[in-house]
């Protein structure tokens, strides 16, 4: 039997603020001697519902809870009760073409954004907002289909768990066979939790939060770098070898080729945010993955977030100085090995028992953080046409530093969409150390 109702968990309510989730996948058209374009989108429509039948708290509703305490505190669950209005919409542009969403040296925000539905919806709206949405575009020569989920109910796992389903139910005209089975259930984020501290409690204003609303600004581009397997095997290479000479007594994990780029990245935007004083903090996020760090691990089915926000701080000066690519991927993996099970259960309880405000915190021009993970199946979403030729996503959660890390169609390759201020990002265009590294 279906549980009808999940209590958010303290990875689910850290994002309550934030924007939903917002992917997208651009095809080539259809070949019209198949079939007539308009039975491929009966059958887009027909399938993504059926994929919903499955993923079925992403067709019930947000509920948000005031509580009789002293501090006005909040709580949430999600309500499974299929009434949350989860939509499917179809819509042409007669005038845009693939080339021109490749082409141009930066992403055209205006052209790609709409192509999603719920933009700069927060997760806390899901409380009268649909929790999933999709946007069909048909465009002169392709199709773009754009996804936007809330993200305090799926993570970026179950987001394109979901798209594999669709893409593969829509692949066999329409029939379920050997479906997934997402494991929703909550329960092991409250093991060892005071019952009189359930459900969840926090300090939340949606008043004081309405300004995530807000649009990116203009003054922000975006642009798609890949890094290719070759460039990714020498920066690990690299920074493997240099943290041998900075422990060198001292046994050390290897750094991998995810820190390794992100590590480049932070060195090579922090060179060239020339506003950055050599005495300025910097600092890089790094999302710190909970699922096999929980006791026991968290099935590999589990659909919703499980995840903690983890800090390598410096100076300009010293990022930019001696310190290098080694130091901070070295960094960056000391601070996620740190997260050890004893540390991870150890903040899940200190964080029901004295609960944050949840708040949006950007300290905008020195942080930068990676959303996503090059891990998921992006390119093997076929709906019937053939594989997509590109992945790009909406405007939610978009700052000055924001990087999304995706999958890149060839084989072994990162692909990061960039999100910083234009005068950061054209200076990147001519620094000759950084473009060497990567493939427009």
């Amino acid at each position: 039997m279906e549980a009808t109702r999940f209590e958010l968990t303290q990875s689910d309510l850290l994002l309550i603020p934030h924007h939903y989730i917002q992917k997208g996948l651009l095809f080539p058209k259809p070949s019209h001697q198949s079939q007539p374009f308009i039975q491929w989108i009966q059958l887009l429509e027909t399938a993504f519902f059926k994929a919903l039948d499955i993923f079925y708290p992403l067709a019930g509703r947000l509920v948000m809870t005031q509580n009789d305490d002293i501090q006005l505190t909040k709580s949430f669950f999600i309500d499974c009760n299929g009434a949350g209005g989860a939509f499917f919409d179809h819509v042409t542009f007669h005038d845009v073409t693939i080339a021109d969403i490749l082409d141009p040296l930066y992403i055209p925000n205006d052209v790609v954004y709409s192509f999603f539905p719920l933009n700069l919806v927060c997760n806390f709206q899901g409380v009268s907002k649909p929790l999933l949405a999709t946007q069909v575009t048909e465009l002169v020569d392709g199709v773009f289909i754009g996804l936007s989920a809330n993200h305090c109910v799926a993570d970026g796992t179950m987001f394109w768990l979901f798209f594999n389903t669709w893409s593969q139910i829509c692949r066999q005209n329409g029939v379920v066979s050997d479906p997934p089975h997402p494991v929703f259930d909550r329960h092991q984020f409250f093991k060892g939790i005071n019952p009189y501290l359930l459900p969840l409690r926090i300090p939340f204003d949606p008043d004081q939060n309405t300004n995530n609303t807000n649009s990116t600004p203009i003054s922000l581009k975006q642009r798609m770098f890949r890094f290719s397997k070759e460039i990714i095997a020498k920066l690990k290479a690299k920074a493997n070898t240099e943290i041998v000479h900075l422990s060198p007594t001292k046994p050390i994990n290897n750094i991998s080729s995810l820190q390794a780029v992100m590590a480049h990245l932070w060195v090579s935007i922090t060179r060239n945010r020339s506003y950055l004083k050599s005495e300025d903090k910097v600092k890089y996020i790094v999302i710190v993955g909970l699922r096999q760090r929980m006791e026991p691990p968290l099935s590999e089915a589990y659909c919703g977030n499980a995840v903690m926000f983890g800090n390598v701080e410096t100076t300009t000066g010293k990022l930019l100085g001696k310190n290098g690519l080694g130091w901070a991927a070295l960094e960056m993996n000391k601070m996620v090995v740190s997260h050890t099970s004893k540390k991870v259960q150890e903040y899940l309880k200190n964080w029901v028992e004295s609960p944050n405000e949840i708040k949006i915190k950007k300290e905008l021009g020195c942080e930068l953080l990676t959303g996503s993970s090059p891990r998921f199946n992006v390119y093997e979403n076929d709906f019937g046409w053939g594989r997509p030729v590109t992945v790009r996503s909406g405007p939610g959660n978009k700052y000055d530093g924001k990087l999304t890390v995706f999958p890149g169609s060839e084989q072994g390759s990162i692909d990061f969409e960039v999100c910083l201020r234009a005068q950061t990002l054209e200076s990147m265009s001519v620094d000759k150390q950084f473009m060497e590294t990567v493939t427009i």
